[in-house]
Parts: C-alpha cells; sequence; structure tokens
C-alpha cells in the first residue's frame, strides 16, 4: 500500500527525554523539568524562526537545529537559575548527538526494509547532527535517506518540509506514510497530504484542530501491523 515509510526524529525513533538522566545527575531535583523545558523551548524557537519569515526561499531568521538546541539550552538554565558550566554544556551537548534510541527503533526500521519499502527521516536535524545520531544507533543500513530541512532553511511544520520527501524520492502523496511520535509534527503531516501513524507512547489525547491520524499506536512496533 505504501511504497515509503517516512519517520520523523527527535521524540520518534531518538529518545529525546533520555536527556533528563544527565540532567538530574548535573542539576540535582531538577532533571525531568529541565528535560521537559528544554524541548519546548527548542520546538517554539523553530517555530519562531519559520513563523516570522516564511519564505520559500528560506528564513532570514534560520539558524541550523543544532545551534536553536545549544541556545534553547542557554535559556531553560537560566529560566531555571541553575548553573551552567562550559563542562556542562559540552556534556550535553555531547548527549544530545548521540541520543538514545528507542527499543524498537532498529527491529521496526530493519523489518520495514525486508519488506522492500523504503525508508526515511524526515526532521528538523541539520545534517551532521542526523548523521551522528543515526550511526551512533546503528541505523544507517535500514534508512534509503535522511532528509533534513536545512535544504529549505524552513523547519516543520512548514509546508516546504514535508515536500523535500516528494522530491527526495519518486513517490505520490498517497504512497507516503509519515511516522511521529509529536502530534503538531502529524497533524501537519496530514494537513500536508500524507496518511499518518501517530506514536503516542504516553497515551496523550489528539490535537482538538485539524483531522486525526490515519493510525495511532502506543510504540513504533505498531506500525508494522499497518503496513
Amino acid at each position: 500500500m505504501y511504497k515509503l515509510i517516512a519517520f520523523d526524529a527527535y521524540g520518534t525513533l531518538f529518545d529525546v527525554y533520555s536527556m533528563g538522566q544527565l540532567a538530574e545527575e548535573l542539576f540535582p531535583g531538577h532533571g525531568q523539568a529541565f528535560a521537559l523545558m528544554w524541548r519546548d523551548r527548542q520546538i517554539e524557537y523553530t517555530r519562531l524562526v519559520t513563523m516570522s519569515d516564511p519564505n520559500p526561499g528560506g528564513s532570514k531568521h534560520y539558524l541550523p537545529f543544532w545551534e536553536l538546541t545549544i541556545r534553547s539550552l542557554r535559556y531553560v538554565c537560566k529560566r531555571m537559575e541553575l548553573n551552567l558550566t562550559a563542562e556542562y554544556e559540552k556534556r550535553l551537548m555531547d548527549q544530545y548527538a548521540k541520543l538514545t534510541g528507542f527499543n524498537d527503533s532498529l527491529s521496526v526500521l530493519k523489518t520495514i526494509k525486508d519488506m522492500g519499502i523504503s525508508t526515511a527521516i524526515l526532521s528538523n536535524g541539520s545534517r551532521e547532527m542526523l548523521a551522528m545520531v543515526v550511526e551512533s544507533n546503528g541505523l544507517a543500513p535500514y534508512l534509503d535517506k535522511v532528509v533534513t530541512i536545512e535544504d529549505v532553511r524552513l523547519f516543520k511544520t512548514a509546508p516546504q518540509a514535508y515536500e523535500l520527501l516528494l522530491k527526495a524520492f519518486p513517490v505520490k502523496k498517497e504512497e507516503i506514510l509519515f511516522v511521529s511520535s509529536n502530534a503538531w509534527d502529524a497533524l501537519a503531516a496530514k494537513w500536508y497530504g500524507f496518511d499518518v501513524f501517530w506514536v503516542n507512547r504516553l497515551g496523550h489525547p489528539f490535537e482538538e484542530i485539524g483531522e486525526k491520524p490515519n493510525y495511532e499506536g502506543n510504540s513504533l512496533s505498531k506500525v508494522l501491523e499497518v503496513i
């Protein structure tokens, strides 16, 4: 039914909230709150950059995702009144570069490839950071392409970001299944015209606007039941 299964990276294949463990070590008593606020600020910065100048040629405010991740880290530490030393910043960013994949990320990608279906990542991440996290988790052999919004300098949820998949693969919209654990990402991909699988690991309600995803499951492994 589908010729391409495209995955979001951060939060979908790789566990961004695993940063909380290191944060707790560095900032005792603040790890979980820190990880949540860091992620929220990171995504908010991507939206500010894109919405403030949604130019088809790229936002004039564009900064690579890695840079936005560092700046959101610094903001959160100021906001929470945590002492972010140069050593702590390096440790946190080194850890972010090699985020741990979810337990089923590798097996799901391998199974899809064995079925003869193309696989891809579509991510806000910069090319270098995606290459590092993909390699550190051993996913490279099971991905046909890693597609980054760097090519359009507009972050998801801009339509130009999702369009990159149509430029990277000889497929039609209806032949793509887009997989994301981020409800806002799943919603925007659905608006763009993709069939969508929402990985709802925490049992959250879906957004109150737009169309619901075509499929929903509590793990990546549930995607295999669809295809």
